[in-house]
């Protein structure tokens, strides 16, 4: 793996990126009468995931940092409870469900790694 120069280069911050479109792709097939409630939700918790991974990377400290990426942590989570509604009321098929969730743990393994690797380094400060 290369140099980290920005947080542009972190896997976490690409994956969730990914994970931002696919859930609007997702959210788009949704009834409309989801466009302000579930569809909304889901879209600004997936919004949050790589905007806080950002915004953690800009803070002064790496206990800052920290706390950006647990709150990135608890977007995901946002993201599986509310999917789990959706695909409960069938506005997704399975294999739909499947994938995103999917994706979803991928890039909660990631931020979960990510975050145990700063808490070393800050514990060797």
């Amino acid at each position: 793996m290369g140099k980290i120069n920005s947080y542009k280069d972190l896997i976490a911050w690409q994956k969730s990126i990914a994970l931002v479109s696919d859930i609007y792709k997702l959210t788009s097939a949704l009834p409309a009468s989801e466009k302000f409630g579930m569809a909304s939700q889901l879209q600004r918790a997936a919004v949050s995931v790589p905007s806080n991974i950002a915004e953690g990377w800009g803070r002064e400290s790496t206990k800052n940092y920290i706390q950006f990426l647990r709150i990135s942590r608890g977007s995901l989570l946002e993201i599986e409870t509310l999917l789990t509604i959706a695909h409960n009321l069938s506005y997704l098929t399975e294999e739909e469900n499947e994938k995103i969730c999917m994706q979803v743990e991928e890039v909660l393994k990631v931020i979960n790694g990510l975050i145990k690797s700063l808490e070393i380094k800050v514990l060797t400060e």
